[in-house]
């Protein structure tokens, strides 16, 4: 009998979704995984219909991190030096790097959805989206510390930037777990919802993004990137900038001429 895919990729009302599915291996993430992924990511990329992703998992965890036994695709010898290590996660890891970059690169939001434990690997990849979601039963760590290593593929440097340095040591020092309602007071998270009606919760919150004017996300979302490492003045030059591209757009030049045209009619009555 074969194998069921890693992924499962289906599209519902503009948002395309990309479930794990291997919750017998708790959604251990492999090369197959990530090959679909990467197909999936430049589908949502390149149709202009698809204004939304969303990941999700089936089973108790969402994901378990990497799939240490599966070395498809990789390297047959072991990196044996700190630069080949280097280059390793760079290049190698199935691309995660390259395609975690994508994923901050493309100008729409990006949702996950933990319906379960998100640890290692699984909460990386989690950090590269625009939005992360839990339900009340979700939870998450970085076992890496238990093995003398740090998560160095988003693990540090991702993670420091939503949640500061006080969790970061917290999660990755201490190598203490988090449940929902603690991640969602680091900022890990975005949203907690009951598991009961985590699923539908996910949904909307995926329909409401998709109804977002679409230039405004994709310039939301670099111009927020590129404040973030910018003092104030030059943080404000980005702002304007983006709104001289988004203020000539037919759309908003169509909105804020019915806006105004209701404000006039109002004041003649």
């Amino acid at each position: 009998m074969s194998e069921a895919p890693h992924l499962l990729v289906e599209e519902i009302d503009g948002v395309i979704i990309c479930t794990l599915n291997r919750p017998d291996k708790l959604n251990a993430l492999t090369g197959q995984t990530m090959r679909l992924f990467e197909t999936a990511l430049h589908r949502f990329r390149d149709t202009p219909q698809l204004k939304v992703m969303l990941i999700r998992a089936t089973g108790r965890y969402f994901c378990a991190g990497a799939d240490l036994r599966d070395t498809s695709g990789e390297p047959e010898m072991p990196a044996k030096t700190p630069t080949a290590i280097r280059e390793k996660h760079r290049l190698g890891l199935h691309g995660m790097h390259r395609i975690y970059d994508e994923m901050e690169h493309i100008e729409k939001p990006i949702v996950v959805a933990h319906q379960g434990t998100c640890v290692g690997g699984g909460l990386e990849l989690s950090l590269s989206c625009d939005f992360r979601l839990a339900a009340k039963s979700a939870s998450y760590a970085f076992p890496e510390g238990k093995f003398g290593v740090l998560p160095a593929s988003n693990g540090v440097s991702r993670l420091t930037r939503y949640v500061g340095p006080h969790w970061a040591r917290y999660l990755i020092m201490a190598n203490k777990p988090a449940d929902a309602d603690r991640a969602l007071i680091m900022g890990l998270v975005h949203e907690v919802y009951p598991d009961e009606t985590f699923d539908e919760d996910a949904m909307d919150f995926c329909r409401h993004l998709a109804k977002q004017n679409a230039e405004q996300m994709g310039a939301a979302k670099i111009a927020i990137e590129m404040v973030h490492e910018l003092g104030r003045d030059q943080a404000r030059h980005v702002e304007r900038m983006a709104n001289s591209a988004l203020m000539l757009n037919p759309d908003y030049l169509a909105i804020m001429e019915k806006y105004i045209a209701g404000i006039g009619s109002k004041g003649k009555s």
